[in-house]
């Protein structure tokens, strides 16, 4: 069912409290590396508990959905993060799940259960490596095996007791080279990542003026990074996402370096209307290309 609705992978894990999870997220927090997100402060039961989130709760069913582009743009000098190319995951992904969730009670009957996509307070890479569909890597994104990292990951948390996958095991080995290619050491400890340190935090949730002393470290991101990805050696394996609300929007390859550091509020919503650029905003992004364009 999860094949014919695209995704490429499908695991499913017994709906309980993820304890030593929990643990990494309280060190996490206390040690500040959540920045201005604090957000992720909140709700901190409902984080390790899906039963929190979903009463009578049984099963969480993970699935990934295949995002890896065909071309990228970063010529221009100015990058943005590959997932931000089409169309915002968000309402793409969530309306597979919504007719994922419709089939499921067709076939099985009254099934009770909520559907997540990044939008709700669930350790959605945890489920996923306990389901089976990969391990998270040193850089704390989920990895598999079979086709690299670029990937959502998206849950069902439902009341039926269904047949458990088991944890797959930790193929990073000695490899470092996610830590050694961020260029502002993001990557303080194996799976920890400083988010205020991070590329992507900088460009997206940080809403001030990104600190002085990251300037000549972006490397052109304005928006989001894939460097810690794009240098991990799974990602060989790495096939074209199949989606086509996901394809770039045809003007986005013809956005030259002075295109960008003259792009116009109108240009910017004709191109980013329905991407998760949206996110930042138009003076965020404008901030953001600034700053990475006088770098050279």
């Amino acid at each position: 069912m999860a094949a014919e609705l695209g995704f490429d992978f499908c695991g499913i894990s017994k709906a309980e409290q993820l304890t030593e999870d929990a643990r990494h997220l309280e060190s996490w927090l206390q040690n500040g590396y959540h920045g201005k997100m604090k957000w992720m402060e909140n709700h901190f039961e409902k984080r390790i508990d899906p039963t929190q989130l979903v009463p009578g709760a049984k099963s969480v069913i993970s699935l990934l959905y295949n995002y890896s582009p065909q071309e990228k743009f970063d010529d221009a000098g100015v990058k943005i993060s590959k997932y931000a190319y089409g169309q915002d995951y968000h309402f793409v992904i969530k309306d597979k799940m919504k007719t994922f969730m419709s089939r499921i009670a067709t076939d099985i009957g009254d099934v009770e259960g909520r559907v997540f996509v990044d939008s709700a307070p669930v350790l959605d890479r945890a489920w996923a490596a306990k389901g089976g569909l990969g391990w998270i890597g040193k850089h704390s994104l989920l990895i598999t095996k079979q086709k690299g990292s670029f990937y959502f990951i998206a849950e069902l948390i439902v009341d039926l007791d269904l047949l458990t996958d088991a944890p797959t095991t930790d193929h990073c080995g000695t490899c470092t080279a996610c830590i050694d290619a961020c260029p502002t050491d993001a990557i303080v400890a194996d799976k920890v990542v400083d988010s205020t340190k991070c590329i992507s935090y900088l460009t997206i949730e940080l809403r001030e003026q990104i600190p002085s002393h990251f300037k000549d470290k972006m490397e052109g991101w304005a928006f989001g990074c894939d460097i810690c990805q794009d240098i991990c050696p799974w990602n060989k394996f790495t096939t074209p996402h199949v989606q086509d609300k996901f394809n770039a929007h045809p003007d986005l390859g013809q956005l030259h370096r002075n295109d960008w550091q003259e792009l116009t509020e109108d240009v910017f919503k004709d191109v980013f209307k329905k991407s998760a650029v949206k996110r930042a905003g138009y003076m965020k992004l404008k901030e953001n290309i600034a700053f990475v364009s006088s770098e050279d």
